[in-house]
């Protein structure tokens, strides 16, 4: 008699696909969980936040124009976005943000530089900068070497194109224009008359300046005070003397 073949039971086996998915939502529910506390932290808010490099520009405008204050996501902070902000500013030239976790930025402001002055409403001395921008100062701001400006409209061109030549030259060669003045013709319409502390006046055009500057600073190094002309061509005057005479018999005449 044959023998019957008995069919073999399954082993019942855990179902490790099931397990598997049980342990990766667990998973994910405890990541979920703990960026949940860790944004809700302090450690994940700016707690500092420091700016330098501003001189006219107050914290509280800084804070204002930026953005930026004490409790906010700390990676919710894009400082390109900071950045751009910041240049809403006149008096700001560049701005750089800079991250440090947990919770500090600093920030490094960079301003125009202060190329003249020039006497506001009711004596108040503003600051002009290299963009002609405008800016009340104290005293403890001023630097005595920049030239005043005097007897401008606010609102002509030529101003903001003075300040731009300003800016391009060296400190050391403008440090003796103690003013200067708008005095137009018909020939050179941004001609102007500057005063040095060393006692010479000064006709030169804006669109000059910045080509004529040195040869100005070599007749003050080498003369005595006179009218110094720079136009077409440079010339030299010497002032008379107390005693009638100048000083220099004979001025002198330089081509461009």
């Amino acid at each position: 008699m044959p023998k019957a073949h008995i069919p073999v039971l399954k082993e019942n086996r855990p179902k490790k696909k099931a397990s598997r998915k049980i342990i990766s939502i667990l998973l994910l529910l405890f990541i979920a969980i703990l960026a949940v506390l860790f944004f809700r932290s302090p450690v994940s808010q700016v707690t500092e936040i420091q700016f330098t490099g501003n001189t006219f520009s107050s914290r509280e405008q800084l804070l204002q124009a930026s953005g930026l204050k004490t409790g906010i996501q700390y990676f919710g902070v894009s400082p390109s976005k900071v950045e751009n902000q910041l240049l809403q500013i006149k008096s700001i030239q560049k701005a750089v943000v800079d991250k440090h976790f947990p919770g500090e930025i600093n920030v490094r402001i960079e301003e125009y530089p202060t190329v003249a002055y020039e006497l506001g409403e009711g004596g108040r001395l503003d600051a002009i900068l290299a963009n002609g921008t405008k800016v009340a100062v104290n005293s403890s701001g001023i630097a005595v070497e920049k030239p005043i400006l005097t007897k401008w409209s606010p609102n002509d061109p030529n101003k903001a194109e003075l300040c731009k030549a300003l800016g391009q030259i060296p400190n050391e060669l403008i440090s003796d224009i103690s003013e200067i003045i708008p005095s137009p013709t018909a020939s050179f319409p941004d001609r102007i008359k500057m005063y040095t502390r060393s006692r010479f006046v000064v006709i030169t055009a804006i669109s000059l300046l910045g080509d004529k500057i040195e040869y100005l600073n070599q007749v003050i190094e080498n003369a005595q005070p006179g009218t110094i002309t720079m136009l077409e061509a440079d010339t030299y005057t010497p002032f008379e003397t107390p005693g009638g005479e100048e000083s220099d018999q004979n001025g002198t005449t330089h081509g461009n």
